[in-house]
């Protein structure tokens, strides 16, 4: 039996359809259709179109902040390794929010002023987590003025357009690429100590 709800089942499939064809060209009879409901049923659920998108990004933001929540829970590296593998899932299931930015810069600048909110908080862990590394000796002292500062921007980039990149490129998104190019941004700054848990407790979890 799918336990899933009409309403959850409309939300997945509007999702799909925008990763597909992105928000502004998706209709409501083509969600409806994707959903396997009439247009009438679709309509007792959410009343327009602008109702599903703001559920979608509702669902959207809880997903973030799931991720967001997980922030330092270990304090060593395997630790972002499981937020970096959480951020591919949410940014592959979403991945209609960079086809779609501007559009909902937009049409919804209340979706995309929280966008801004989730983003900077992003930011903000990664620099910490990397404070907090060079405190652990796990990374090495800022080697210059502002070069973390660029590090963290490039985990950032990496982490948030990896999954468009490969499809303008035509490659497989595969979790086991994703973490090579996310911990190739990290690996220069390992102190002896941070390559011997990486060595240790990292590769092994990317190898498999």
């Amino acid at each position: 039996m799918n336990s899933l709800t009409t309403k959850q089942k409309i939300l997945e499939a509007s999702i799909r359809l925008f990763n597909w064809n992105d928000v502004a060209n998706v209709r409501l009879q083509q969600i409806a259709d994707e959903t396997g409901i009439s247009v009438g049923n679709l309509a007792y659920h959410f009343k327009n179109k602008e109702a599903i998108v703001q559920a979608v990004y509702e669902n959207l933001f809880d997903d973030f902040q799931q991720i967001l929540s997980a922030y330092l829970i270990s304090p060593k590296l395997t630790d972002f390794g499981i937020q970096m593998e959480q951020y591919l899932r949410f940014f592959t299931k979403y991945r209609f929010y960079l086809i779609d930015l501007f559009e909902i810069d937009r049409s919804y600048p209340q979706i995309m002023e929280r966008w801004r909110n989730c983003i900077g908080k992003m930011l903000l862990q990664i620099r910490k987590r990397l404070d907090y590394y060079v405190n652990s000796g796990i990374i090495c002292p800022e080697p210059a003025p502002g070069i973390y500062d660029t590090l963290t921007d490039n985990l950032w980039s990496t982490i948030v357009f990896w999954v468009p990149r490969q499809m303008l490129k035509e490659q497989p998104s595969d979790e086991a690429a994703f973490k090579q190019a996310t911990w190739a941004h990290i690996k220069p700054y390992l102190t002896s100590k941070g390559r011997d848990e990486f060595l240790l407790e990292v590769q092994p979890i990317m190898l498999s």
